[in-house]
């Protein structure tokens, strides 16, 4: 499952990004020299009382469904030009469906994901693929990848529906061809395999001998990267 609170306190700087920090101290080290543009687009909307323009209610995989978490619960960014996506975390909720929105909807859980998968194989996006979710309990980790909550608890392996493997891995492999992230062991991980985490989820019963070739034909299936849009910078 997600981390609750751990991760609030790694990731205060909602508003002022580490690499806007880099780049303030980069600008007075040159002093008049000129920043290169692409950094000048990147550090601007960091600002105080600045926010990159969003379209409200966009989601970045085809047939999710939008429903806000608390901006409490992540981090503005712009991935990944700001931070490199690498990683898929698969998680799994230890609550219902309608538990784990309530949660992340709270400001004062401190965690949420950018989805969560239910176990009828319906997709929920709750925070978009290029800010920085809360989910990890490792800021690197959290910085680097997209986390996906699996509706059930990790010691009931029925949870664990055929209609939940399919939709999840669809959107896994949407997600790897978009960032060009290998589908394997090392890319797709669990949160127990987070550095320094004390979470056990997906627990023993996920099927990750299942999960990994559904991933795989699921991406083969798939088109292009652009096939399927993910809305950024709208």
């Amino acid at each position: 499952m997600h981390d609750q609170g751990g991760d609030t306190a790694k990731d205060t700087d909602r508003r002022i990004g580490r690499r806007a920090l880099l780049i303030g101290g980069a600008v007075a080290a040159v002093g008049t020299a000129v920043l290169a543009q692409d950094d000048l687009r990147r550090m601007w909307w960091r600002l105080p009382s600045v926010e990159k323009p969003r379209k409200e209610g966009a989601v970045d995989f085809r047939g999710a469904r939008w429903v806000a978490a608390s901006s409490s619960n992540w981090r503005m960014a712009d991935r990944p030009d700001d931070f490199g996506i690498d990683r898929v975390i698969i998680h799994v909720t230890q609550g219902s469906y309608a538990s784990a929105v309530k949660v992340f909807q709270n400001p004062a859980h401190g965690a949420a994901t950018h989805y969560i998968v239910r176990q009828d194989g319906r997709v929920t996006q709750m925070i978009r693929e290029l800010d920085v979710a809360f989910h990890a309990g490792n800021r690197d980790f959290n910085e680097r990848s997209v986390g996906i909550e699996h509706e059930g608890f990790v010691d009931r392996p029925k949870d664990f529906t055929d209609a939940m493997y399919e939709a999840s891995a669809r959107l896994t492999a949407r997600i790897c061809a978009r960032y060009d992230i290998p589908v394997d062991r090392e890319h797709i991980i669990g949160h127990v395999e987070v550095p320094g985490t004390d979470h056990t989820d997906p627990g023993p019963h996920w099927d990750w001998k299942r999960y990994i070739p559904l991933v795989r034909e699921a991406a083969e299936r798939s088109a292009s990267p652009s096939a399927e849009p993910s809305a950024r910078g709208a």
